[in-house]
């Protein structure tokens, strides 16, 4: 039997198309260079001494806000109007499901493993993203940091997932496209996987959960 009974997935990234072309695709659309969204984040964070993407994700910044003052960052830093309160619109239309990773998590659920998503995310995004996926078919924890105050790579916000799953990190795979989120969850105790391409990600939680072919996993610790 395996000793793993849940796998914990990120959101953006892993269980979609990869965020750094989409977010490549919309600097290119504003004419900006690569990195320019990034400057003009760390400028916000220096002035205000806190960085607004982590308020944001917090939920303690509204999107609204926190578009409205990167559009005067980059306002300042570029002496032009880049428009940025279509952002959410023009980014979910470059984000598409990825649908090998879903089916085989599709196949993890058929084998008796649970599911769970662990995301950092916008509080305004929720009907977004949740619509994107078969959410309630598959996943019986979702855990997003805009609706609990936690991000990742905060201990706290992993150790909340596992309560709700009711289980120990040493029982749970999790998976992050974002390296400093997988060292958090594998100081925890979880198998980190850090996914870098489907097929790698897949082989990867296949060996973590006992090899090319799935075991059933253990319940002794519910």
């Amino acid at each position: 039997m395996s000793a793993i009974e849940a796998v914990i997935s990120d959101f953006g990234g892993v269980l979609t198309t990869p965020l750094l072309r989409t977010f490549a695709a919309l600097q290119e659309e504003d004419g900006l260079d690569q990195g320019a969204l990034g400057v003009a984040l760390r400028r916000i964070a220096e002035r205000d001494r806190a960085h607004p993407l982590h308020e944001l994700e917090c939920g303690r910044m509204t999107e609204h806000d926190f578009l409205s003052a990167l559009e005067a960052q980059l306002r300042a830093d570029l002496g032009r109007d880049v428009e940025m309160l279509s952002f959410a619109d023009r980014y979910f239309s470059h984000l598409q499901p990825n649908e090998p990773m879903l089916a085989f998590l599709t196949e993890l659920r058929g084998a008796g493993y649970r599911l769970a998503i662990l995301t950092n995310n916008v509080r305004e995004w929720q009907g977004r993203w949740r619509a994107m996926l078969p959410i309630d078919e598959l996943f019986e924890v979702v855990v997003d940091s805009a609706f609990v105050g936690l991000r990742k790579p905060d201990p706290a916000i992993y150790r909340l997932t596992c309560d709700r799953l009711g289980i120990g990190p040493e029982r749970c795979v999790f998976v992050d496209d974002v390296d400093v989120n997988c060292d958090a969850a594998g100081a925890l105790g979880m198998t980190s996987v850090l996914f870098r391409s489907t097929d790698q990600a897949i082989a990867e939680i296949r060996e973590a959960l006992g090899g090319g072919q799935l075991s059933e996993p253990s319940r002794s610790q519910r």
